[in-house]
């Protein structure tokens, strides 16, 4: 059994809070998690693994290749139901596009996510690699900085930052103590806090789990993802992940985040980008 054909694991918090139980025809039954939500608001990679699961469950190839979300409105924690679609099925690829939906206290649906998602099988992709990217040069992650350093620079104020493990390189952690670089990055390592290994699902989590760039740009607050892409490029070997995250444009109130990860054995699995709504211009102390 391949890697992306693992059935879910009664041990594993992320696979039990990001299962879908089918309903009907394309039609699946989720409950999204508060543990996964920062402040009141569900975190969106946490819930793209919810509808890229139904999607592998709806499409005949197990893993996501790419993975477009649009996020309409911002999901609470409560019962959901993800609608799914299959667009076209090929021998090597599938195509599929799916909703996620909440209810309103009169019982009408609104639109949380909608995704449009390409599906192959990982495992069958060949050795050719040939790439100008590095993994980032981080320190041992005992040597860098995690919610246990203090609650001023990591508030430990929702349930989403006990269930990750993000320790982030002090060089791109000046934000916490009021003193931003201005360059917008954000490095560190990242695993889940339960100890269950990386996978493609697991790793649309990752791409959107770390704090904003935005923060290391002296901003600071909420920073609601418009749209997020997200790019499976091979299955993560079993340890913790390397995370580089950049922004290069901060303009009319927007900016765009890329996020590059890669696993214990030194490969590129998954390369994301999102637009996202800057926080207000609220400074951070000392912010540059």
């Amino acid at each position: 059994m391949s890697q992306a054909a693992q059935a879910i694991s009664a041990d594993s918090e992320f696979d039990r809070d990001t299962s879908v139980s089918l309903r009907a025809p394309g039609v699946y039954d989720a409950d999204l998690s508060e543990g996964w939500a920062i402040l009141s608001a569900v975190n969106g990679g946490y819930l793209l693994a919810i509808v890229a699961r139904a999607l592998r469950d709806a499409l005949p190839h197990p893993d996501p290749f790419t993975v477009t979300a649009h996020y309409l409105t911002p999901s609470k924690p409560g019962p959901a139901v993800v609608r799914t679609e299959t667009v076209r099925t090929g021998r090597s690829l599938a195509t599929g596009q799916a909703s996620l939906f909440q209810y309103e206290p009169d019982g009408t649906e609104v639109e949380r996510v909608r995704v449009m998602a390409a599906y192959g099988s990982l495992d069958s992709l060949g050795d050719d690699v040939r790439t100008l990217v590095k993994p980032p040069v981080l320190p041992p992650p005992e040597r860098c900085l995690g919610t246990e350093d203090g609650p001023a620079a990591f508030p430990d104020d929702s349930g989403f930052s006990r269930r990750v493990t993000v320790r982030l390189d002090p060089a791109t952690a000046g934000w916490a103590i009021g003193a931003p670089s201005g360059k917008g990055e954000m490095r560190g390592w990242f695993s889940l806090a339960d100890g269950r290994e990386p996978d493609p699902l697991s790793l649309l989590l990752t791409v959107d789990a770390f704090p904003p760039t935005a923060f290391d740009l002296g901003l600071k607050g909420w920073t609601p993802t418009v749209e997020l892409t997200t790019h499976i490029r091979g299955l993560p070997a079993p340890g913790p992940l390397r995370v580089f995250v950049t922004t290069r444009n901060l303009a009319g109130g927007y900016l765009e985040e890329d996020a590059d990860v890669w696993d214990s054995a030194d490969r590129l699995v998954a390369q994301a980008r999102q637009l996202a709504r800057a926080p207000r211009e609220t400074r951070v102390p000392g912010a540059r």
